[in-house]
């Protein structure tokens, strides 16, 4: 299976989350591919069966900058993904207003693509996590279950 795997980061922790989901996501044998930075048009031609977002939550709740403009060419053009896979992973700070509302927007996102979610978001909580690549691992071997049934 072809798997698109997207980051939102502010800092770098959803980068480092998203290169050790592609490891562990290709050492299971799936065709897994981290695109940082990718455009539309681009992701289109990937023609991913399945997409698996990392995102971190900034401000008052929105994307980081770096998945903006990504996930505003999605909302403004909704490619027709009806029946693919997705899972989401967010990371957030539970001492701020809105917790993990970055992963929430592409929640969304999904559901107006028609992706299926194969997994329930998973939410990683910065202030109880030192660890979030190695935190992630259970829910990480869960997406490549589902992904591979």
């Amino acid at each position: 299976m072809k798997v698109a795997i997207l980051s939102g980061s502010v800092y770098g922790t959803a980068e480092e989350v998203a290169r050790h989901a592609e490891k562990l996501l290709k050492a299971a044998g799936l065709d897994a591919s981290y695109l940082p930075r990718v455009s539309l048009d681009d992701l289109i031609a990937f023609d991913p069966e399945a997409l698996l977002t990392v995102t971190a939550t900034t401000g008052m709740g929105e994307l980081p900058d770096n998945l903006l403009p990504l996930y505003s060419e999605l909302r403004d053009r909704l490619p027709n993904w009806r029946g693919r896979s997705g899972a989401i992973l967010a990371l957030g700070d539970s001492s701020y207003d809105v917790f993990c509302g970055g992963g929430e927007l592409m929640r969304e996102l999904y559901a107006e693509l028609g992706l299926r979610e194969v997994v329930e978001m998973q939410r990683l909580d910065a202030s109880e996590t030192v660890t979030p690549e190695l935190d992630a691992e259970p829910w990480l071997n869960a997406v490549i279950a589902a992904l591979k049934a």
